[in-house]
Formats: structure tokens, C-alpha cells, sequence
């Protein structure tokens, strides 16, 4: 029987989130902004309601392509502000295309991977807590990262959503001691040429 983080569940969306995605350490530019993306739109509001959603942001956000997103004005807007398969929220669609923006300039200077990665430099941070309760929802590196996110234009990434960011993108590996993916996930991780 498998041993999980006492999140996952009792909605299979979430088991097999936490079974095949959380934590696993993510490489790609495109696929870390996309997640930095939506746990700003998770603020305020449950991770479930993103991942039911989350198929809908990926067709009315052009698949996450930053590239696409960066040249959007208030016309896309207006448009997803009328999309009822996303949440609404102008601050945070605005924000999407602000961040798109900020992460092209942060990709063509040293690439948003290599960004994000040289905070733990290349290897993902592990802790070994056997207790959900027992994490911290931000820690002093991930009010770092915050500030240089902002300081470099992006919005909606305060400690708090960089933290849960850093947890689903592997760069801590947060599953607890005794959860089956805490040991898998940590085979998984690389270290990328910073």
C-alpha cells in the first residue's frame, strides 16, 4: 500500500497530481513559468480549483506560450475576463501578461531555468519532515526569490505562492519522510549546467 502527503486525496485529480507531478523537478522554462503562473492565480483560493481548471487556462492562455502571451493587451483582457472556464480576476490575467513579458527578458538574458535553478544551485533542496503540519507556507528563500521576481517585473509571486512553487516544481523536495514519492522523487532530480 502506498504512503502518501495527507493532502493528496480523497479526489483522484489530486492523488494522481501528488503521484506523478508534484515535487518532480521541472527543467523547462516554458513548463516553470506556466506553473509559477497558476499558483498566482491559486492565491486566495484552493490548488483543487486550479487543477480542475487547469486544462481550461492552458486553451485560453495559448498553451502557456510567454512568447504569445507577451504581446496580449487589454482586448485579451476583456476576453478572458468572459471565459468562465478560467478565474476571472483582471489583476491576475494582467499579471499573466506582465509576467510573460518578464520572463522573456530573464529567458534571453540567462534562461528562466537556469534562473530559478541557481537559487539551490542545480539540486533540489530535500527536507525530512515526517509531518505535513510541521512545513513552513515561506521560508527566507523563497522571500528571495519573491523579491527578485518582482524586481524583475513579475506580480502575484509574493514568499508565500514562491514557496508552493517551489514545492511543485521540485526545487524542494517537500513530500514528507514517510510519502512513497519522497525517495522517488529525489532520484529524479538532475543537475542542470548552470
Amino acid at each position: 500500500m502506498e504512503t502518501r502527503c495527507s493532502w493528496a486525496g480523497p479526489e483522484q485529480i489530486y492523488i494522481d497530481y501528488h503521484d506523478t507531478e508534484w515535487g518532480v523537478p521541472e527543467y523547462d522554462s516554458r513548463a516553470l513559468w506556466e506553473k509559477l503562473v497558476l499558483d498566482g492565480f491559486q492565491a486566495g483560493l484552493s490548488w483543487i480549483t486550479i487543477l480542475r481548471k487547469r486544462d481550461n487556462f492552458r486553451a485560453a492562455f495559448a498553451g502557456f506560450d510567454p512568447n504569445v502571451i507577451a504581446t496580449w493587451g487589454e482586448d485579451d483582457i476583456a476576453r478572458l475576463l468572459q471565459d468562465k472556464g478560467i478565474i476571472r480576476h483582471r489583476g491576475k490575467i494582467a499579471a499573466t501578461i506582465t509576467n510573460a513579458q518578464a520572463w522573456q527578458r530573464i529567458e534571453a538574458a540567462q534562461g528562466f531555468d537556469k534562473f530559478l535553478w541557481g537559487y539551490v544551485g542545480g539540486v533540489p533542496l530535500r527536507t525530512t519532515l515526517s509531518d505535513r503540519s510541521a512545513m513552513p507556507t515561506f521560508s527566507p528563500l523563497s522571500t528571495q526569490i519573491s523579491k527578485d521576481l518582482k524586481k524583475a517585473g513579475f506580480k502575484f509571486c509574493g514568499p508565500t505562492i514562491v514557496y508552493a512553487f517551489m514545492e511543485a516544481t521540485g526545487l524542494i523536495n517537500n513530500h514528507t519522510t514517510a510519502c512513497t514519492r519522497h525517495n522517488a522523487v529525489a532520484t529524479l532530480a538532475r543537475s542542470p549546467a548552470l
